[in-house]
């Protein structure tokens, strides 16, 4: 039985990437592989046998005592804990492959520098930009930003683009110049996975060697998720309330527009955009946090789904997911939204920050008739299906792990 060794920060469902390592992990066990975790301890673990060999939550550690930030700091930049423990993990599994999702600030490059070693092919999955951008989404203080393009990562710095702060920009600064002059990431990575085509256009414009870069994209199981209801009179948005996610230009449109809108998730910008919404008195619901089949049933007995991110997304799993449950998605032309969307065959895309261009586009689909809805829907459906289905996801990446197995 062939090993994979499967690398993430996390073993808990905590965001788009994590979703997608599971479901990775899930593809190939059904496969016949078994796949052998390395993560992060963490109280919200999925039980796993391999977890006594993950590493300590650094999370926590960092919280302990100045001489543990301290010690923190430094391993977010080389983990020599996770090199240790990967390096006794693959002495037991003795995995064929190794495939690595998000591992910045935690697990860290030495676990790559570690499989290097030791001659086993590693896969990494590019998630965001982090590999050219300190701060890994080319976006601060309200807009994007490629102000380090040509190497001039000191930007992170001037820009103060982590979380405002001179200090935590400066030790991001130092992660990133210290990993691009040892070439980590280059020497040691086999295969480079990127999900959308904008990334990798956007890698090879900021002067990454593609060569070894293929797209894969993400998949979505539009069985799993249920039969779609009928289209309602809803917009729904669902997702992060940060800045970067354009939820403020989606309130003023949706107020404009005189549309109903039905805000799905949390953030640190909650309290503002419920007070933005109660000043411009527009038709729009706070759900908060929502899962399972409760998100299901929201998504699904939409007018369309809204997604007007201002930064650069990758593949938006709720873009997919979306068109699995046949609503169209309303997309912003920005990252890899658009090549999520058929132009008036699945969705419609709008001017990324623009009020005036997302108030026409909503006022369109509050018109549409039901019918032409579900046709919508529907041809987003059929898309997922034969696309972007877990089956395409698997036997692309097999098709890539075999390749490299073939190389000599």
């Amino acid at each position: 039985m062939p090993r994979l060794l499967s690398i993430n920060n996390y073993y808990y469902r905590r965001g788009g990437s994590e979703a997608v390592y599971f479901e990775h992990n899930r593809l190939f066990e059904l496969a016949g592989w078994e796949v052998v975790p390395f993560s992060m301890q963490d109280a919200k673990n999925q039980p796993s046998k391999w977890s006594s060999h993950f590493v300590n939550d650094t999370d926590t550690d960092a919280k302990r005592s100045p001489i543990a930030k301290i010690s923190r700091a430094v391993a977010a930049i080389y983990s020599t804990e996770a090199l240790r423990r990967i390096r006794g993990l693959i002495a037991l599994a003795r995995p064929q492959i190794a495939h690595a999702h998000n591992i910045y600030h935690h697990l860290t490059p030495s676990v790559l520098v570690e499989l290097h070693r030791q001659n086993i092919p590693v896969v990494l999955t590019l998630h965001d930009l982090k590999l050219v951008c300190p701060a890994y989404k080319m976006y601060v203080h309200g807009a994007t930003c490629e102000a380090c393009r040509g190497g001039a990562l000191r930007n992170v710095i001037k820009n103060r683009c982590i979380k405002n702060s001179t200090a935590m920009s400066a030790a991001v600064w130092l992660e990133s110049t210290l990993h691009k002059a040892l070439n980590l990431y280059a020497s040691t990575v086999t295969r480079f996975v990127v999900p959308s085509r904008f990334f990798l256009a956007k890698f090879a414009e900021w002067g990454i060697d593609t060569q070894r870069f293929v797209h894969i994209p993400n998949s979505v199981d539009v069985d799993a998720l249920g039969e779609p209801g009928e289209p309602g009179d809803v917009f729904v948005y669902l997702g992060r309330l940060v800045p970067e996610k354009g939820v403020e230009t989606l309130i003023k449109a949706a107020s404009q527009a005189k549309v109903r809108l039905r805000i799905i998730g949390t953030g640190p910008e909650e309290a503002g955009l419920r007070q933005l919404a109660a000043q411009l008195g527009g038709d729009i619901e706070f759900t908060g946090y929502l899962s399972g089949s409760a998100l299901r049933s929201a998504v699904s007995s939409a007018r369309a789904v809204v997604v007007p991110s201002e930064w650069y997304e990758n593949a938006p799993i709720s873009v997919m997911e979306a068109s699995a449950l046949a609503r169209p998605v309303i997309g912003a032309n920005i990252g890899g939204i658009p090549e999520l969307i058929k132009q008036g065959e699945t969705g419609f895309v709008f001017k990324s920050g623009s009020v005036d261009s997302l108030v026409e586009v909503l006022t369109r689909v509050q018109r549409l008739p039901g019918s032409e809805l579900r046709n919508l829907g529907m041809a987003g459906r059929q898309w997922m299906l034969t696309e972007y289905s877990p089956q395409s996801y698997k036997d692309r990446m097999m098709s890539l792990y075999e390749q490299i197995a073939a190389a000599p």
